[in-house]
């Protein structure tokens, strides 16, 4: 919601040459109070410091509403508080929710999570370009108060005991050999694929703008899917293999584009593989591995560093567009080249769904088939 609201704002100023700074301050206020936010909660009861950055969001999410005839330096204002009202309790909503999951079923959940936030996406999606300024940011308010309440039915103070979260610092974090390996892999897609979507969109838009509106759907839907299938997948055979086969596609679709950028087919694939490998990006380094290589440590580090690649990536459209002009065709196959460089960080990085865990459900998915067809001759 916050996106839609942002961009109204800066039609209302009326000049282009503001909106990398007003982006820029948008997205590093939420990397920035995500780490504060990290240092925050440890001298903070977690629920009690949940329910205030809630409670500050829902006031702030309001402030747009009153800035329809806004200058530059309130909407920069708005920019920074709506990032900051955002990325404070971000690390330590996501470590909460991993807290509140097991390594075992941790996908699963996530998957089902994620395709309920796919799902509303889209139907806030049709609001934003529906209702004015002031309406969408009622909705906002609206939604940001639910989230409240929906603390309150059911607050959990301790969700698994079992799961000591003790504490580690940020440089201890960028010492792990395992962390490093995932976090440079995941640095180098979203900053690649946006940097292609950027010069993509014009040059379909020049030639065959009907892929654009026809995967404008459908992409969005493949991505959802995908979750949901990756998440339980991510139980089943583990992680690693779920991240290198998304990789190693996308990679694929990269080339066989820059084969022939002027078939339709090749973009139709290009397309359902780039929703695939987002879905299954976006739950695996949003939710899952991060809290999974924290194991008995706090979470929240992780995650607050785990999601600066995405902040950061969401900026190379207005870089991009401010400031380079390439021809499309040529950046494909260099685009296939880094991704497969993505690759191999991920080659030496070691599994983060437990051997045991894994051998554990084969047996058991063993022995309850022995026991179906011990039942089927007996009967």
């Amino acid at each position: 919601m916050t996106l839609p609201i942002i961009n109204d704002l800066l039609d209302n100023l009326g000049v282009d040459d503001y909106r990398l700074v007003i982006w820029g301050t948008f997205y590093f206020s939420i990397i920035v109070t995500s780490i504060i936010g990290t240092l925050l909660s440890k001298r903070i009861d977690k629920q009690k410091f949940l329910y205030v950055w809630t409670v500050c969001g829902t006031v702030i999410s309001f402030l747009p509403a009153i800035l329809i005839n806004a200058d530059f330096w309130q909407v920069w204002s708005v920019s920074f508080l709506l990032g900051s009202s955002f990325g404070l309790g971000v690390p330590s909503f996501l470590a909460y929710f991993a807290e509140c999951t097991v390594v075992e079923n941790r996908g699963r959940v996530a998957g089902i999570t994620f395709l309920i936030a796919n799902v509303s996406v889209a139907f806030l999606g049709i609001f934003s370009q529906t209702f004015n300024l002031v309406t969408i940011s009622v909705i906002f308010v609206l939604l940001r108060a639910l989230g409240l309440f929906i603390f309150f039915l059911k607050p959990e103070k301790n969700p698994l005991p079992n799961q000591i979260t003790s504490g580690i610092s940020f440089v201890s974090i960028l010492r792990e050999r395992s962390f490093v390996l995932y976090f440079v892999a995941w640095f180098i897609f979203p900053l690649i694929d946006k940097f292609e979507s950027t010069l993509i969109v014009p040059f379909l838009e020049e030639g065959n703008s009907q892929i654009l509106t026809n995967m404008g759907f459908v992409e969005p839907l493949i991505a959802a899917f995908s979750i949901l299938i990756a998440g339980f997948l991510c139980d089943l055979i583990g992680r690693k293999k779920i991240v290198l086969s998304g990789f190693v596609s996308i990679g694929v679709a990269y080339c066989i584009i820059g084969l022939d950028p002027t078939s339709e087919i090749f973009w139709y694939i290009y397309y359902i593989v780039d929703g695939i490998a987002w879905g299954i990006f976006l739950l695996i380094f949003v939710l899952i591995i991060w809290g999974d290589l924290a194991q008995t440590y706090n979470s929240t580090k992780y995650y607050a560093l785990g999601s600066i690649p995405y902040f950061l990536s969401s900026l190379v459209p207005e870089i991009v567009n401010d400031s380079i002009n390439l021809d499309v065709t040529s950046t494909f196959s260099l685009a296939g080249f880094f991704l497969f460089i993505a690759v191999l960080p991920l080659v030496f990085a070691p599994e983060t769904l437990p051997e045991k865990k894994m051998e554990l459900r084969r047996l058991r998915k063993f022995a309850e088939d022995a026991q179906k067809i011990k039942e089927k001759y007996e009967s």
